[in-house]
């Protein structure tokens, strides 16, 4: 299972899609609990990756090395804006299998939404941590300033980056003309950067852009048990408070607590929203985001754009179904080389 520890509700940066840091009184800026009733329930769990997330979980590194040094899991990974990367000593870098490292695509788009200076700072930080062995993932957030193809071919041709994956900017900020931008940009952009995700495989190379390979794994390989994050059911976080939530930015939402780590915790048993058990994609989407679908931030009309440029964008993926088949059968590609687990690194399949 993947377990999500939030280090601090701190951040050093205030991202304009998201505010900066959660306020204290529901994500303290320091541990509350004992770790070593932390270390009980993780170590219950064979298959157990960790990944530290926040606020800025480096602007918490003491917890990070205590964890490290305590718990034994399979995998460790975290989720970081990549700026404070050398608060961190460098034995412990070297353990971690996975950094997920916030950056939108190109400099100016990256820097207009988390500051001046952050995609070189970012940058820096995903050279360094790559040099040690350590798999990188772009953890981008996209918005009407994105170009997705322009983004995305960016940050893969850095050669920084392992994988890539993206969240649409549809949670917290205020309703923007999302499905004129999806329609006229996004979805355009999408059905040309599938088609090198095509022209790669064709090469025998599966190229690592998340929300193309997760729905294609989902297919071959029996699809996803709610949300593709695996929110609630294959996932969990634990916040500093000692509450155990389904999502790790739910921390003020009492739908979201699934226990405490003083004492235990239960998963979610119907982890799919009512209006999407009927859906056609629901193996591959599972209600697209629980927490959008539990706190409706925007209008109905908007959150049903979303849901339509959402199945767009899955039609477009499943389109290429027919042609992998036949590279499989071919021999170019092999079925188990596109095989993805989202939760063996936090990573978001749906955006």
């Amino acid at each position: 299972m993947l377990w999500i520890l939030l280090t601090t509700g701190k951040c050093n940066l205030k991202c304009d899609y998201c505010g900066g840091s959660f306020p204290a009184k529901y994500v303290p800026y320091a541990v509350m609990y004992d770790v070593k009733k932390l270390k009980a329930l993780i170590e219950a769990d064979p298959k157990a990756t960790v990944i530290f997330y926040g606020g800025e979980p480096l602007a918490n590194p003491k917890f990070i090395m205590e964890v490290m040094d305590n718990i034994r899991a399979r995998r460790f990974g975290i989720q970081t804006n990549g700026t404070l990367y050398r608060l961190l000593p460098e034995r412990y870098w070297r353990r971690m299998n996975v950094a997920l490292i916030s950056v939108d695509g190109r400099e100016e788009v990256t820097d207009k939404h988390r500051g001046k200076g952050v995609y070189r700072r970012a940058l820096e930080a995903a050279e360094y941590v790559k040099s040690l062995g350590v798999e990188t993932i772009a953890r981008m957030a996209v918005t009407a300033d994105s170009d997705i193809y322009l983004e995305v071919k960016h940050l893969l041709d850095l050669g920084l980056f392992d994988k890539v994956h993206w969240q649409l900017d549809v949670v917290w900020s205020e309703e923007w003309d999302f499905e004129g931008w999806a329609y006229s940009s996004y979805l355009p952009g999408i059905r040309r950067l599938y088609e090198d995700f095509l022209n790669e495989l064709r090469r025998g190379r599966v190229l690592k852009v998340i929300p193309f390979l997760g729905v294609i794994s989902a297919h071959y390989f029996g699809g996803f048990r709610g949300v593709a994050c695996g929110a609630g059911v294959e996932s969990v976080a634990v916040n500093t408070d000692g509450r155990i939530l389904s999502c790790p930015i739910a921390v003020r939402e009492g739908w979201a607590v699934l226990g405490h780590v003083d004492k235990g915790f239960r998963l979610l048993e119907d982890p799919y929203p009512e209006r999407c058990k009927s859906c056609e994609f629901l193996k591959y989407c599972g209600g697209r985001c629980l927490y959008a679908q539990m706190e409706s931030y925007w209008s109905e009309e908007a959150f049903e754009a979303v849901d339509r440029v959402t199945k767009e964008y899955l039609r477009a993926v499943l389109s290429g179904i027919p042609e992998i088949d036949e590279l499989i059968n071919e021999g170019i590609i092999r079925k188990e080389d596109l095989y993805y687990d989202p939760t063996e690194d936090s990573t978001e399949v749906i955006p």
